[in-house]
């Protein structure tokens, strides 16, 4: 595979998937929301990081654990966004908070790995 194709090819399909959801979305909201939240950028990540590490086992295994440690505080961000919507709060409010709680609940993975690694 190309040098090329590994760097673009990522972001390409990652460009598809949102104008995918967009489209998508006019039809069904359901269908767009599965679309949105499918372990898409999961695959891709892991393409970029394997093409990177030549396929080494190890670089792997770290990579993927350290995502399934950070897939918590992105729960809590949807979790976040989702009872700001249902409170009536506007988008930019909603990002904002699901965000900060995003970085509180990183923030807190991060603390809690530091010490069991220890």
């Amino acid at each position: 595979m190309s040098e090329t194709w590994r760097n673009i090819g990522p972001v390409i399909i990652s460009i598809m998937i949102i104008i995918a959801v967009a489209v998508v979305r006019a039809h069904s909201r359901t269908a767009a929301a599965v679309l949105a939240t499918m372990p898409i950028n999961v695959p891709l990540a892991l393409w970029v990081v394997y093409s990177g590490a030549g396929g080494d086992r190890a670089i792997m295994a770290q990579f993927t654990h350290s995502m399934l440690l950070a897939i918590g505080p992105t729960v809590v961000f949807i979790l976040v966004v989702w009872l700001a919507a249902r409170a009536g709060w506007r988008l930019a409010p909603m990002l904002v908070a699901g965000y900060l709680a995003w970085g509180a609940g990183l923030g807190l993975t991060l603390v809690v790995r530091h010490f069991l690694v220890r």
